[in-house]
């Protein structure tokens, strides 16, 4: 059985060409030194869309790499044969060029998601669940705007990222027994705007 890998990073992330060339060198090592042979790509998040992109490059050198869309059931996943009608219904309505990211299969949970920001978060588990290495960008310094309670909650509170809470889950499994490796691919002098 081929060994996976993902990857979870903030939302808004800045790509400089040392960070592309970090992600480069360690996608190069999972494929050549550890074997791993699938790749699953989360949403939403603009690090998830750069190591896509850098992976997809890498298909060229490595074309048994695979790489797995793993999807919410909120989410809308594209399958290759639909690719084309959504792209083009996407740049009548949008009136843009729009371009989906292919992918070489599409793998869903067996749990059943909710909507919402805890669908995203379940799935990022499910994701460290299935995968032998994780590859995180993940700024410790990092602070998501506060919130509400509720509606009519006068106090605000600061909630963890979704990239944190990822990250914490996947120390929890680790502890737990789970042979997993981590990695966090933030370094203090890269330029992140979040």
């Amino acid at each position: 059985m081929s060994k996976k890998g993902c990857f979870i990073g903030h939302r808004n992330v800045k790509a400089t060409a040392e960070l592309i060339k970090r992600i480069d060198m360690y996608i190069r090592m999972l494929i050549e030194e550890q074997g791993v042979r699938v790749f699953l790509f989360g949403s939403r998040s603009q690090f998830d869309d750069l190591c896509h992109e850098r992976v997809t490059k890498m298909q060229e050198e490595y074309p048994d790499v695979e790489r797995i869309a793993f999807t919410c059931r909120s989410e809308y996943a594209c399958m290759k044969d639909e690719k084309e009608e959504r792209e083009r219904i996407a740049r009548a309505v949008t009136k843009r060029d729009i371009k989906y990211k292919d992918y070489d299969g599409v793998q869903q949970s067996e749990r059943i998601y909710s909507a919402g920001k805890a669908s995203y978060v379940e799935r990022n588990q499910d994701m460290i669940d299935t995968s032998d290495y994780c590859v995180f960008y993940y700024n410790p310094y990092y602070l998501p705007p506060k919130r509400k309670q509720s509606k009519r909650s006068l106090t605000e509170y600061q909630p963890k990222s979704g990239t944190q809470l990822a990250l914490d889950y996947a120390y929890q499994r680790k502890r737990g027994g789970k042979e997993l490796t981590i990695v966090n691919l933030y370094e203090e002098e890269d330029e992140e705007y979040l």
